[in-house]
């Protein structure tokens, strides 16, 4: 890091950036070019000499912007888009600037104590039970994503069930981990339930599954799924239903929320909401489960990447990845003694890699700057322009909503004259 040139360039940066995002909406959402259009336009080798920030800056204006799909452009409609802001970009910078690598305590103490304060401070607004937290027998650590805190013991004969709505990535950390995908079971959903799981569709999966000697492990519902927005099954009216299963077959249960996992022993953009008194019933239930997560990076402001799990029983997690090298003790700051300091967080057993980020600088950086009720105002407002833009499908006689809005998410299509052009039709203007 050069101090002379760093505040020169780095404001050169910001300022490119502050074009970019005043002028984002000139630029077609999705990117237009051909593969390998890249090759053309970069050198194939490395330069000799060093290059001026201009010219680099210039490549990125002609070459990579034409690459890149907008996703923080408001014309943007697909998944969580605009989910930056001008918080978390502060917050990112701060991070990288220190660019310490926080692996254990001592490595860098304050990038530890301030992440395990601020999971606290996020389980408080969401009002987790305090098993959860770090003041009772659990806690929170920060991950990439909630898909990195999907994980499975390696044993073919577990069985894994999940709604047709469940995201990918549980399929794929379930094949990762070795259970075969033969193993897991897609059970199907339909609109008159609101696409959400029967426990009777999940009993009888199960039954057929015991009798030839596989063991039901693990049961993935659902609640605001990217597609439709499915309801969450182990809650509201499906809640006993659900619980007597858990007991009677000996799961444990996964509700995975649009990227948000909990698990019951016997889940996720939406899970931001409860935040606000009014969205807090859909974490109903989570007093059962053992383990809860959300990604910031979706609904909260927070540019990515940044996920939070928190753990009811935080031992189980760090049994499962501790390591015991002497070159990772923690060693006293009063003496070179190579004893472990306790009691401290090392956080590179709360996760599969070893290194990791001061992600926990973004975080607190968008909570101080927006403040909870900030937080709660942009929520809400997102929710009520959904509402707005429900009303507006409901008055056009040309579109139709496919189900109940369910927080910011309405889900509408074209009618089409006859019921069996519905798909094509709508696939056809998607495409558009």
């Amino acid at each position: 890091l050069e101090p002379k040139s760093f505040p020169d360039e780095s404001k050169a940066v910001i300022d490119f950036i502050a074009g970019y995002y005043k002028n984002i909406e000139k630029y077609p959402v999705q990117s237009k070019v051909e593969p390998d259009y890249l090759s053309v336009r970069l050198p194939d080798t490395a330069p000799h000499s060093r290059e001026s920030l201009d010219d680099i800056l210039k490549d990125v204006a002609d070459s990579i912007i034409l690459g890149l799909t907008r996703w923080q452009s408001p014309n943007f409609f697909g998944y969580f888009q605009a989910n930056a802001s001008t918080a978390g970009f502060l917050g990112e910078m701060l991070c990288s600037g220190f660019n310490v690598v926080g692996f254990n305590w001592l490595a860098s103490p304050a990038a530890t104590e301030l992440e395990s304060i601020v999971m606290d401070w996020m389980g408080k607004m969401l009002k987790l039970p305090s098993s959860f937290l770090f003041s009772g027998t659990g806690g929170g650590v920060l991950h990439g994503s909630t898909c990195e805190s999907l994980c499975f013991d390696n044993i073919t004969k577990l069985v894994v069930y999940a709604s047709d709505q469940t995201h990918f990535s549980l399929q794929k950390s379930a094949k990762l981990v070795g259970i075969p995908p033969a193993n897991f079971r897609l059970l199907s959903t339909s609109f008159l339930t609101e696409f959400s799981l029967s426990p009777h569709t999940v009993r009888a999966a199960i039954e057929d599954d015991v009798k030839p000697g596989f063991v039901p492990f693990y049961l993935c519902a659902t609640i605001g799924t990217t597609g439709a927005g499915a309801k969450q099954e182990v809650v509201d009216s499906f809640l006993e239903s659900f619980i007597r299963l858990i007991f009677s077959f000996g799961l444990t249960i996964a509700i995975f929320c649009n990227h948000l996992l909990l698990e019951v022993a016997g889940g996720q953009a939406y899970r931001s909401a409860c935040i606000c008194p009014e969205f807090r019933h859909y974490l109903n239930g989570v007093e059962l489960a053992d383990s809860v997560s959300l990604n910031p990076h979706k609904w909260f402001l927070t540019n990515m990447d940044c996920g939070c799990l928190w753990v009811k029983h935080s031992s189980f997690l760090v049994d499962s990845q501790s390591t015991k090298s002497d070159i990772m003790r923690n060693r006293s700051p009063a003496s070179s003694t190579s004893t472990n300091v306790a009691p401290v967080i090392d956080y590179k057993d709360w996760q599969i890699a070893l290194s990791r980020r001061f992600k926990a600088l973004k975080l607190w950086t968008v909570i101080r700057k927006h403040g909870y009720s900030g937080l709660m105002y942009h929520i809400r407002s997102d929710v009520n322009m959904a509402k707005r833009f429900e009303a507006m499908v409901a008055k056009d006689e040309r579109f139709e909503t496919v189900e109940p809005r369910k927080c910011a998410l309405v889900c509408f299509r074209l009618k089409p004259k006859r019921e069996s052009d519905g798909s094509e039709l709508n696939r056809s203007w998607l495409m558009l």
